[in-house]
């Protein structure tokens, strides 16, 4: 027999390669408490509008809550044969209450139904990342306070360049991170307008109340067009374009950790909660955890790129290209979140080598550009000339074989004769970090007032809920 919830014209089963290309329960059964609560509203409004009997809504209500703890405990049989949640659910609520089950689903189709399921189920997961986004930040701005003034080397093309502080560097992540909560905010402001009452495409010749059944599932409104309600995956698209920058900047952070604790480097240590050994050579310490993170962002950018290759050729309304809209995305979301929260535990297990770090600070020459500088403040040269002087006299050291500021006095004045001692102060590395005082500079202070007014921000996060 054809299925019975929408077979009515069939008069074969379909072949089981078309059962089993068409099934979608194993990867929609997630959204099984999404489902219930947008059958919960629809059947409550389908009672306040008359459609249906208030005796009917309650029965239908008590049976979908029945379900609800049913699959909470594991107690559900989720069956094939019935496709996917939406009739799993319903055929189980015709089990429990007999034939008002039929009436739920009045003014409705899977169309609308799975719209509705997976704005709630991205917009739940949108919520949960941004609150492990901010868990991520509060770590970086407690280590950033521990460490405002401990230098280390600035990069750039991974080679030495100026002296910063650590906490400067961690607050960079901070940034990135409260750019990745506006995105996913955005995403959820666009997203938080509800499908449901368009039904297959086209809206229903039923009195139904949109209006109330969005507010019930906390959307601001409902969706305007209903050709647009039961076709649109921007809100997917969105989510997973927020979803894949971020999981890039986890990535470019766990490659530096990566990079720090290579014993060539030796800048920061993690414990062994957070690194693995060798099944044959028993002296290593894999930053596995990082380098994992570092992978997962693949996952994320490749279910973006599905998505969108998915969508790019789809005319309106519904076509059941979308049933793959599910499946990457959930894997996508859930290993942005595994990788968000080994980050927040890395960064609160690693500890950095201050000794390492400073002496690393001065190695390359790094404060070559406060020398140029100092030029231009002391000696009024324009700074290109500055520049050129510098890089003499760096030439000089790099000869000699020793740090810049161990070439002497008289040497740097064979270059330039109007240099003085006081030159000499400003090439330590501490010296150098205390100068950049400029609005979002590396100074200690500037850290430290950013780290605390990130606190009180965050903090302010916290109560507001």
């Amino acid at each position: 027999m054809s299925n019975k919830m929408w077979g009515g014209r069939f008069s074969e089963r379909p072949d089981a390669i078309m059962e089993e290309i068409n099934v979608s329960i194993d990867v929609d059964r997630h959204l099984y408490a999404q489902d219930i609560a947008a059958s919960k509203a629809h059947a409550a409004m389908l009672a306040a509008q008359g459609i249906i009997t208030s005796a009917d809504a309650k029965n239908i209500g008590k049976g979908l809550d029945t379900i609800l703890s049913e699959i909470g405990k594991g107690d559900f049989d989720f069956k094939r044969a019935l496709e996917d949640i939406h009739m799993n659910v319903e055929s189980r609520l015709s089990e429990l209450i007999g034939p008002a089950a039929g009436r739920l689903h009045t003014a409705r189709s899977r169309n609308d139904q799975v719209a509705t399921d997976f704005r709630l189920y991205v917009r739940d997961t949108i919520d949960e990342t941004n609150a492990a986004l901010a868990a991520f930040q509060q770590a970086l701005v407690t280590r950033a306070l521990e460490h405002a003034g401990t230098v280390m080397p600035g990069f750039t093309h991974l080679q030495t360049a100026q002296p910063v502080t650590f906490g400067h560097h961690l607050l960079a992540y901070v940034e990135m991170a409260g750019r990745d909560r506006g995105r996913f905010t955005d995403a959820r402001k666009r997203l938080n307008e509800s499908p449901l009452g368009a039904a297959a495409l086209a809206g229903t010749s039923f009195p139904i109340d949109r209006a109330a059944t969005a507010k019930a599932l906390g959307f601001d409104r409902p969706m305007a067009n209903s050709l647009d309600a039961v076709s649109d995956r921007d809100f997917v698209l969105e989510t997973l374009s927020a979803a894949a920058i971020c999981a890039v900047h986890m990535s470019r952070f766990a490659e530096e950790i990566v990079i720090w604790t290579s014993p060539l480097v030796g800048l920061v240590r993690l414990s062994d909660k957070f690194t693995t050994g060798s099944s044959i050579m028993p002296q290593k310490r894999n930053p596995d955890a990082a380098e994992l993170v570092r992978a997962k962002t693949g996952r994320v950018i490749g279910a973006l790129t599905a998505l969108l290759i998915v969508m790019k050729g789809l005319p309106l309304a519904y076509q059941k290209d979308m049933q793959e809209d599910k499946q990457g995305a959930m894997e996508a979301f859930e290993a942005l979140s595994l990788a968000i929260r080994a980050m927040t535990g890395m960064v609160e297990d690693l500890v950095p080598d201050e000794a390492k770090m400073k002496a690393a600070a001065g190695e390359g020459y790094a404060t070559a550009t406060d020398l140029a500088d100092w030029l231009v403040r002391s000696l009024k040269m324009p700074f290109r000339d500055a520049h050129h002087v510098t890089g003499r006299i760096v030439g000089l050291a790099s000869k000699q074989g020793v740090a810049l500021h161990e070439l002497p006095l008289k040497a740097m004045q064979e270059v330039e004769p109007r240099i003085t001692a006081d030159a000499l102060k400003v090439l330590s590395v501490e010296s150098s970090v205390k100068s950049r005082t400029s609005f979002g500079g590396t100074a200690p202070k500037n850290v430290m007032a950013q780290a605390k007014a990130w606190a009180k921000r965050l903090e302010k996060e916290r109560k507001l809920g």
